[in-house]
This record gives structure tokens, C-alpha cells and sequence, in this order.
């Protein structure tokens, strides 16, 4: 179950594209009011994908078995098109404008490179049962081509330099 407060109303329930939406909203309106454009740089990163096999992460399913890397050949499952709809309205309403770092793609290919159940020593009893974490990116490897993209995009929008 999912709770959302908005000012002092908590919600008990509501569904997770129109949470998605009022965050987004209330960020966008945020950058709008309180950015000075000639002195700040937006940037957002997008979101990456799960890729649970036999279910949600809480219905059975899991990733424990991802070992190596998605090979290109793969299909690419691309997100909800209610979410990059939501996302993509969001960043074309915007009066600032905003850096999109689209990582899904990816993110997507790197199955294997997240904590997952790894991290641990689990015995082979729990390590059925445990949990993955497929959207915490802690390896080398994706968060550090997350940072070299987003240094080169500053770069090429003239905000920085090398050697500084």
C-alpha cells in the first residue's frame, strides 16, 4: 500500500502514475518559481527499469539469477508510456529550461550491476526468499557513466572546463 501526504491530507491510497504526476507537478512549479536560469543549471536524470522475472518485487518476483549483462541483441521493454507521458508533459510545460538525462535505456542493459542479493552471504535457503533492489545503483559501472554524461553534457553547454 502506498501513502502520499499532499499539505496535510494523507492519502491511503492512490495510484502510483497520479502520485508520479503531483510530484513531478509540484517540482516543475518549484524550478519555475525559484530558479535563476542565467546562474542555474537543471539537470534531470531520468529513471532506470526494473527487470523482475515471475512477478513485482513483491509478488515473487526477482532478478537473482542476473549475472551478466543484458546483451544488445535483447529487446528493450521500455517503460509505462503513462510515465514518459507524464515525464515528457512535465519537462515541455517548464519555463526553465531543464538538461534530460535519459539513463533507461542504459540502465536497462546493466541488469547485473545493481546490489542485489549479492552483497550479502546469504545460505541458499535465504537467498531464495531475499529481496532485490533493482532500481539502487551501487557497482562500478552505471553510476559512473551516469556522472561521465552528465560532465559532458555540461561540458558542451559551456559550463565547465578541464583542468579546473
Amino acid at each position: 500500500i502506498n501513502f502520499f501526504q499532499e499539505g496535510n491530507y494523507l492519502y491511503p491510497k492512490m495510484d502510483i502514475n497520479k502520485a508520479f504526476k503531483k510530484a513531478l507537478t509540484t517540482w516543475r512549479k518549484w524550478i519555475d518559481r525559484n530558479i535563476d536560469f542565467d546562474k542555474t543549471q537543471v539537470v534531470f536524470r531520468g529513471f532506470s527499469l526494473t527487470h523482475f522475472a515471475g512477478g513485482k518485487w513483491n509478488t515473487g518476483g526477482g532478478c537473482n539469477l542476473e549475472t551478466d549483462p543484458i546483451p544488445s541483441n535483447e529487446t528493450y521493454v521500455k517503460p509505462s508510456p503513462i510515465q514518459w507521458e507524464i515525464l515528457e508533459n512535465t519537462l515541455r510545460r517548464m519555463k526553465t529550461h531543464v538538461l534530460y538525462m535519459n539513463i533507461s535505456k542504459l540502465t536497462y542493459y546493466r541488469a547485473d550491476a545493481h546490489p542485489s542479493i549479492y552483497g550479502k552471504n546469504y545460505t541458499a535457503q535465504e537467498r531464495k526468499i531475499a529481496i532485490q533492489d533493482c532500481s539502487h545503483w551501487c557497482l562500478p559501472g552505471v553510476p559512473d557513466t551516469w556522472n561521465e554524461l552528465l560532465y559532458a553534457t555540461l561540458l558542451k553547454a559551456g559550463k565547465g572546463s578541464f583542468g579546473t
